[in-house]
């Protein structure tokens, strides 16, 4: 009677000793823009980032110091512009990246890099974001993997800062209509972007329709009928502004309502992440100094 009666608490104990303990203790497990699963041992020590928005989230939870490399753009915090660089997100160099021996690899879903980079075993986590919602997403899924609690009162003081921006517009800083050029070619940031977004909490009213898309080219025509109060665009991107058909009887050349962005003021005003409240005064900024004209 007693062996029987040993063998069973002897079991029992061993089912509880064994749904105590995972099978995989520490083990990290997230879910990533291609919805690909992603499992890691533990949380990563040394981290490659392709894309400076997730560089620069990875520094703002305070993690700068797990970065062995970044892509040849990333270039804030300071600190990160010693690091080695790996080439674009677009175009990483696979080789520097494997000799840096990294526990996770940060690309964006649009890296064509990503297939080769898992063919040698590397473990790439791809998170694009485009919107607000995308960048309060990837900030959670970047303090999970890093082991950062308190990533989500991050989020919100950026949320904050948002808000203070657009509190901080005076009456006749609301309602200007804007176009914001992105890049060359004519690529514009809609309202389903976080460009977009964040023009639309400050009271601005885009003048590319919802229906082109977050990044649409915009045809100059269409910019010429739209006429907006107030245009855009990067220091990069301003050369000939005047010259394109058309542009000169737009009443924002015609009065002087253009905002010229710096190159480290559009480095802010183009990356989803965590200085997006220092983008949202950017362009406060500039509707108010254009709003009073």
């Amino acid at each position: 009677m007693k062996r029987p009666a040993f063998a069973w608490l002897l079991g029992l104990w061993l089912a509880l000793a064994s749904a105590a303990a995972p099978a995989h203790a520490g083990e990290i497990r997230v879910v990533d823009d291609r919805g690909v699963a992603v499992s890691l041992p533990r949380s990563p020590q040394r981290i490659v980032s392709l894309l400076p928005s997730l560089t620069e989230t990875v520094c703002e939870l305070g993690q700068c110091h797990r970065l062995v490399g970044v892509d040849r753009y990333s270039n804030y915090p300071a600190s990160v512009r010693a690091l080695p660089q790996t080439g674009g997100g677009i175009d990483p160099n696979i080789e520097a990246i494997v000799a840096l021996r990294p526990d996770l690899v940060l690309a964006a879903t649009s890296s064509r890099g990503v297939p080769r980079l898992e063919s040698f075993g590397l473990k790439v986590l791809a998170l694009e974001p485009r919107t607000a919602a995308g960048a309060q997403r990837v900030m959670g899924v970047l303090g999970q993997v890093l082991e950062v609690r308190d990533a989500e009162r991050v989020w919100r003081a950026i949320e904050a800062g948002v808000s203070a921006a657009a509190s901080s517009l005076p009456p006749p800083a609301r309602g200007l209509r804007v176009y914001y050029e992105v890049s060359t070619g004519g690529y514009a940031a809609g309202p389903g972007s976080f460009i977009g977004e964040l023009m639309d909490r400050l009271g601005a009213r885009n003048i590319v329709g919802r229906e082109l898309g977050p990044f649409p080219r915009i045809n100059p025509e269409y910019v010429v009928r739209a006429d907006p109060d107030l245009i855009m665009i990067g220091q990069r991107n301003v050369a000939g502004l005047a010259q394109r058909p058309g542009w000169q009887g737009m009443r924002a050349l015609r009065e002087g309502r253009v905002c010229v962005f710096s190159a480290d003021e559009s480095d802010v005003l183009v990356r989803p992440g965590p200085r997006m409240a220092e983008a949202a005064r950017i362009m406060a900024r500039c509707l108010s100094d254009k709003g009073r004209k």
